[in-house]
């Protein structure tokens, strides 16, 4: 067997969802219909935690409380919470679903990983109920992993490993510094670290940058690689051991991590490797 037997992949803006644009749709969306809207920053600070954690994230900030007491006539509370997530559930189903196209370069990645019968693990901060319509949309194109842990089925979601190591135990694949972890979002990467694992972070196709793929491929050169880069440095704070632009370079970052396995290192051991971004 090769160094590397396992490989966690997130979902929206890993491996679906260029942009992960599905969850900020829908929370936009709820807050709205709740009399109290929200801009993408708030919905994209948190992207990653488990859905229930992000509302109170989200509720949990200054402007976002004032604005709920101005609208409601008091503080939020679990109820509120409970309210939210309610509407929550079959919002972010509709738009996960009609965002779920494979990003380029991924039917690519997993067919390597499957030629060197390298285990396919997932975990995302979406519920089960989220996710029934992205399963059999990204099966129908290829993309089935062997394992997927969904937020609410470990005691808590990311940046906690718990997800991590479920997906590891269904999966047989251990040590956990035989796994790697792939994922947009700096929580993920964190929790990738948190779980003994190597973790890849993805500058460009997630929550970093946030724009679909036309949008992306329109930014001048100029712009893309001064998003790209806050983007990486995010994910080297949270711990990335390699930094790509999307999964489609994931091929280069196996090697690099099989280099550092090949000398004795450990996840967190090196400093953090940039790989030049690439058209996707």
């Amino acid at each position: 067997m090769g160094a590397i037997k396992a490989v966690v992949f997130d979902w929206a803006g890993t491996m679906v969802d260029f942009g992960s644009c599905a969850p900020v749709r829908a929370l936009k969306a709820v807050f709205a219909e709740a009399g109290v809207p929200i801009d993408d920053g708030p919905a994209r600070r948190y992207m990653g935690m488990a859905k229930r954690a992000h509302v109170i994230a989200i509720l949990s900030e200054a402007d976002v409380g004032d604005a709920w007491r101005a609208a409601k006539g008091a503080t939020w509370s679990e109820a509120d919470v409970d309210a939210l997530m309610e509407a929550l559930e079959p919002a972010m189903r509709r738009e996960a679903e009609v965002t779920a196209e494979l990003i380029p370069g991924a039917a690519e990645a997993l067919q390597t990983l499957q030629t060197r019968d390298i285990q396919i693990g997932s975990t995302t901060g979406y519920t089960r109920t989220m996710m029934a319509g992205i399963l059999p949309r990204a099966a129908a194109q290829g993309y089935a992993p062997d394992t997927v842990v969904c937020a609410g089925e470990t005691r808590e979601g990311r940046p906690a490993p718990l997800m991590i190591w479920k997906a590891l135990v269904d999966l047989g694949a251990w040590p956990t510094d035989a796994a790697v972890v792939v994922d947009d979002a700096a929580v993920g990467v964190e929790a990738g670290r948190n779980a003994g694992c190597w973790s890849v972070g993805l500058a460009g196709s997630g929550n970093g940058v946030g724009l679909p793929l036309d949008q992306y491929l329109a930014l001048s050169p100029q712009e893309r690689a001064t998003r790209l880069t806050q983007a990486a440095e995010a994910h080297e704070a949270a711990g990335a051991d390699v930094v790509i632009e999307s999964v489609a370079q994931l091929s280069q970052a196996l090697l690099i991590i099989e280099d550092h396995i090949a000398r004795g290192l450990k996840p967190g051991q090196v400093d953090c490797i940039c790989i030049a971004p690439v058209r996707v």
